[in-house]
């Protein structure tokens, strides 16, 4: 979890801080200005916003990652990427991680809000088109190719039929896509869910969560925060109190093998996502696959392979035979829901 910086009260565009691991830009040259429509993609995270351009029927370019804490609003940081590629796009695809339906958009994880319309009406689009940054994510499925996905455990997927998408990171993300003509896809708000327990040690972890919180979503255990409750309850439950902990430094501690505490918490974690996934296999009748997507378990590598999460996936009584032909990927491409942004672009109005 990167932590917090004093936003930004100047709204004079400056170049952006890059942040570490962020995707270099490429200056878009003569005969990329030459092409058709120019189009802005943004995927706006809890914690990160990532840009890029794409021109129809191009992969995007133009990458850039910058934290959402160093800026007091989205369209600072907007005015910062435009004015660094020196672009005017004539469209926008927005991925955010909040609830669509009206004008106003609020993001559930980061204090951001914006208005559609006045959005619109600033950057002079012609067309601009808001999804679920999940929804995005699922979108990008049918692009991903080679080292862009890894394979965790299952069958064959079956061409044509429903995918579904899920990932921890400052929350937790839900997702389906179905691949007809046009696209499906299906978006909402999954990962606010009441969490099942699928054994005892669970509803005893569950238990101190409920009374803690009221009620548990998935998201309350399986994200980032999610990660810091589920350690700092089974700490209470063995009697001690729980350090001061972050997500990052739970998963440091459980993958070096200082912490019985930590590698408790990320396996329990590794297997709720696993009821989870097959929860959304199941709604979804997603026999084309389910994939992992958000910021913690790509960074997991061999220890999420080794986790109870396969296990727990195809752990559903009398459909576990049907669970046990789906297969599971972990996305490992950092900038695929921007690869759906484009995808869904391409695809026309929706």
């Amino acid at each position: 979890m990167a932590a917090s910086k004093k936003p930004r009260k100047s709204k004079t565009a400056k170049p952006a801080k890059r942040r570490r691991g962020a995707v270099k830009r490429k200056r878009p040259d003569a005969r990329r200005r030459a092409g058709g429509e120019l189009c802005l993609l943004a995927d706006i995270g809890g914690t990160t916003v990532r840009f890029a351009l794409q021109r129809r029927g191009r992969n995007p370019s133009s990458l850039l990652r910058v934290a959402c804490a160093d800026f007091r609003r989205f369209e600072d940081a907007l005015d910062d990427f435009l004015a660094e590629c020196g672009e005017r796009p004539d469209a926008a695809g927005l991925a955010v991680a909040a609830i669509q339906g009206s004008d106003r958009i609020a993001m559930t994880n980061n204090p951001w809000e914006f208005s559609a319309r006045a959005l619109r009406r600033r950057y002079g689009f012609k067309r601009l088109e808001i999804v679920n940054d999940f929804a995005a994510l699922a979108r990008s499925v049918p692009k991903l190719r080679g080292t862009d996905i890894r394979a965790v455990g299952g069958g064959k997927a079956v061409a044509g039929e429903a995918v579904a998408v899920i990932g921890p990171g400052t929350g937790l993300g839900v997702a389906g896509f179905v691949p007809a003509a046009p696209p499906i896809l299906i978006s909402g708000e999954g990962g606010h869910v009441t969490l099942a327990p699928a054994n005892d040690r669970e509803s005893e972890i569950l238990g101190l969560l409920r009374k803690r919180f009221g009620h548990v979503s998935a998201e309350r255990v399986l994200s980032g925060p999610g990660l810091v409750n589920l350690f700092a309850a089974i700490c209470a439950l063995e009697g001690e109190e729980a350090p001061r902990a972050t997500a990052p430094g739970i998963v440091r501690r459980a993958l070096d093998g200082s912490s019985a505490f930590c590698a408790e918490a990320l396996a329990v974690f590794c297997a709720m996502l696993g009821t989870a996934a097959a929860d959304a296999a199941l709604t979804l009748g997603a026999r084309g696959g389910v994939f992992i997507g958000g910021g913690i378990v790509p960074k997991l590598g061999d220890f999420f392979a080794a986790s109870p999460f396969r296990r727990r996936f195809e752990s559903k009584g009398r459909f576990s035979g049907y669970l046990a032909a789906i297969p599971t990927f972990v996305i490992a491409r950092d900038d695929a829901a921007l690869l759906g942004l484009a995808a869904l672009l391409d695809d026309g109005p929706r």
